[in-house]
């Protein structure tokens, strides 16, 4: 199931985007996509149509990785009920957002970020979410802001490490974990640099006491070689004015995202993860997993039907229990 900007949200997001010039959005959408993808962070939004207009251009698929990565989590632990978030690096809000919706028992919402405007946009587009009207947003740097903020049963830091120096992310990562009550999700960009931060934190926070809950099936080092890397990705459709904004064609997106969800409780149950999208053909389903064992090639033969048949459902990413896949209530 594609997650797809909620209902509130997206008529939010319109609401606030008409009178907006097209071309002008457009132009802005590519010069902020230049800075993200150089790591500059959002230190090209320094007005209301510069947050608008990134929103609009990255909102969706952000909050895409964001939602995929929380049904992850519900997935391995089906139990969990966070009473309050921590959104930190928060930008307009996507991963509150994407928390609510997986999350009906938050109650306690605070975020963090430098922008203004980024904060000011997330204040406005929360006004149309009554779940979301007492979030608190502290403006500043979150790395002195972590120092006092206030602990959280979920901590989430979204796209945020990718800005950050290998020593700054050292000390945000003990930051983070400390304001960690129960479980720690940071999502980066799914390419090979995102993936090597995230297993830098993933190390880092392990040797203190960390368990990964998703989508490692152990707390044992990663089992990949380079060139490969762990990743996956969650498509998205696109708007009309998501095409135009973007300079598309395709009907479609696909977010390659990175992710590493850590908890102070082992996971109360352990499942394989299919690193790569399985090769189906009428002889057997083959594919890529990561396991307790390290990464090893399963092929489902046609001739086990009802094996067969569970193995056809598999799809990259997805958590697979006793042959099943794992799919949230």
């Amino acid at each position: 199931m594609i997650p797809n900007l909620p209902a509130e949200l997206q008529a939010a997001l319109a609401r606030k985007a008409e009178g907006l010039s097209r071309n002008d959005a457009a132009q802005r959408a590519a010069a902020i996509s230049q800075t993200y993808r150089s790591g500059g962070g959002s230190g090209r939004i320094r007005t209301g149509d510069d947050a608008l207009t990134y929103a609009l251009a990255r909102m969706p698929a952000t909050y895409a990785a964001i939602a995929a990565s929380l049904n992850a989590l519900t997935e391995i632990n089906p139990g969990f009920a966070p009473q309050s978030l921590l959104d930190i690096g928060a930008g307009p809000g996507t991963a509150t957002w994407a928390a609510a919706e997986t999350f009906a028992s938050l109650g306690s919402f605070n975020l963090l970020d430098a922008n203004t405007a980024l904060r000011d946009l997330a204040l406005a587009l929360a006004q149309s979410n009554p779940r979301l009207t007492p979030i608190h947003y502290q403006s500043g740097d979150a790395r002195k802001l972590l120092a006092t903020a206030p602990e959280a049963d979920l901590v989430v830091a979204s796209y945020v490490i990718n800005e950050l120096s290998e020593s700054e992310r050292a000390a945000f990562a003990d930051a983070m974990w400390a304001r960690t009550r129960d479980t720690l999700l940071v999502v980066d960009p799914g390419t090979p640099a995102g993936y090597a931060r995230i297993i830098d934190l993933r190390t880092r926070l392990l040797a203190v006491g960390a368990h990964v809950i998703a989508p490692c099936p152990h707390d044992a080092a990663c089992p990949l070689i380079a060139p490969d890397w762990c990743h996956f990705s969650q498509r998205l459709q696109r708007s009309r004015a998501h095409k135009h904004l973007k300079d598309a064609e395709l009907p479609y997106e696909d977010e390659k995202f990175s992710y590493i969800i850590l908890s102070r409780k082992p996971a109360s149950q352990r499942a394989v993860r299919v690193l790569a999208q399985p090769q189906t053909t009428k002889i057997a389903v083959t594919a890529k997993l990561c396991t307790a064992k390290g990464v090893q090639t399963e092929s489902v033969p046609h001739r086990d039907k009802a094996a067969y048949k569970r193995a056809k459902k598999w799809n990259w990413g997805d958590a697979v229990f006793n042959g099943e896949r794992i799919v949230p209530e």
